[in-house]
């Protein structure tokens, strides 16, 4: 386990050893509740710490019909810091984590025992809870790098991101497709934003990342030198895309970041996953809370991928089956997986 994570439980536990259960009516048992998310330089951190606002209702809270919180009565949801989807999902399996945010396709080679989990049981006990946006794959590059498509990376400083990340995994995929591997290049294994550093202090050529947009480390890096982000298409592209049917394709549009044109490249979908045994009820109640109409400007003022988390398309792209509790909130309101 990370030092990063075991420094957020060790905040939790302060927190429980102050605080004993108190249960009332009127003062629900306080029930602490960790969500697992990634480096604080990327975008599952911030947007972590807004699902846990929104979810959480300690006791006191303002009532939800006065403006107060919309939250789980005596939840206290924390976002803790972590290397990402593969720890997360991992973490979650393991009952260290109460929920995480992942890569739609990291979720499913968990579930499934393939990809980086295939030397390890199937993690069947995962479930989602809801899809909240595409990621797109970040390949930034100095803008006199002379790398113009994934092949020309072979011999270059890059790095692919932490190990235990999904950022780590789809690099690993992409140069696959491209006929290299990590031996191929000077291999680096930096968060986004020393990655960023680096880059500007011509140490390194390239760094993948793969985020929701626009990401304010990669807005950094290119508010402070000329940078290119490169295209990710053609043949190689559309093979990954036909074997791994939870990575798609994804424009982002000029003016994302400081300079930089249109660009082609792949996505995948972040999801909110939790274990199987978690309770059908809490997990009701925060899908519930999550997309309590009282939350929308908490999530379209809190981040700009804020806005990309959308009731509508709560479902899209969940490669997992669906935790009952969730399950029972979407059919509710109207959503069936699948469509059915």
């Amino acid at each position: 386990m990370t030092q990063r994570l075991w420094a957020g439980l060790a905040m939790v536990l302060a927190m429980l050893m102050m605080s004993g259960p108190v249960a009332s009516a009127a003062n629900p048992e306080v029930r602490f509740f960790r969500i697992g998310t990634g480096a604080t330089g990327g975008s599952y951190f911030p947007v972590g710490g807004l699902i846990a606002n929104a979810i959480s209702n300690p006791p006191g809270s303002l009532d939800c019909a006065r403006g107060g919180s919309c939250g789980v009565p005596g939840l206290i949801a924390t976002a803790v810091a972590t290397q990402g989807s593969v720890e997360n999902v991992t973490a979650v399996a393991d009952g260290v984590l109460d929920m995480a945010m992942t890569q739609s396709n990291v979720a499913h080679d968990a579930y499934a025992g393939e990809g980086p989990f295939a030397d390890k049981e199937p993690r069947s006990n995962l479930r989602a809870v809801a899809n909240l946006f595409p990621e797109a794959v970040h390949l930034v590059v100095r803008d006199d790098s002379g790398i113009m498509n994934v092949a020309d990376l072979k011999g270059k400083r890059v790095s692919l991101g932490e190990p235990g990340s999904g950022t780590r995994v789809v690099a690993d995929i992409i140069l696959a497709a491209y006929g290299l591997d990590e031996s191929d290049i000077k291999l680096f294994s930096e968060q986004v934003g020393t990655a960023g550093d680096m880059l500007v202090a011509d140490e390194l050529d390239a760094y993948f990342m793969v985020s929701g947009y626009p990401m304010n480390a990669v807005a950094q890096t290119a508010e402070s030198i000329p940078v290119r982000l490169v295209h990710i298409l053609g043949p190689e592209a559309d093979a990954i895309r036909k074997t791994y049917p939870f990575i798609g394709s994804d424009v982002m549009p000029e003016g994302t970041y400081s300079g930089v044109t249109d660009t082609v490249t792949l996505k995948v979908g972040a999801v909110l996953v939790a274990p199987a045994t978690a309770s059908d009820d809490l997990i009701y109640g925060i899908t519930q809370a999550l997309w309590h109409q009282n939350n929308r400007k908490l999530l379209d003022t809190g981040h700009p991928l804020g806005k990309r988390i959308e009731l509508h398309k709560a479902l899209d792209g969940i490669a997992i089956p669906l935790h009952p509790g969730a399950e029972r909130f979407y059919r509710e309101v109207g959503l069936t997986p699948g469509g059915d």
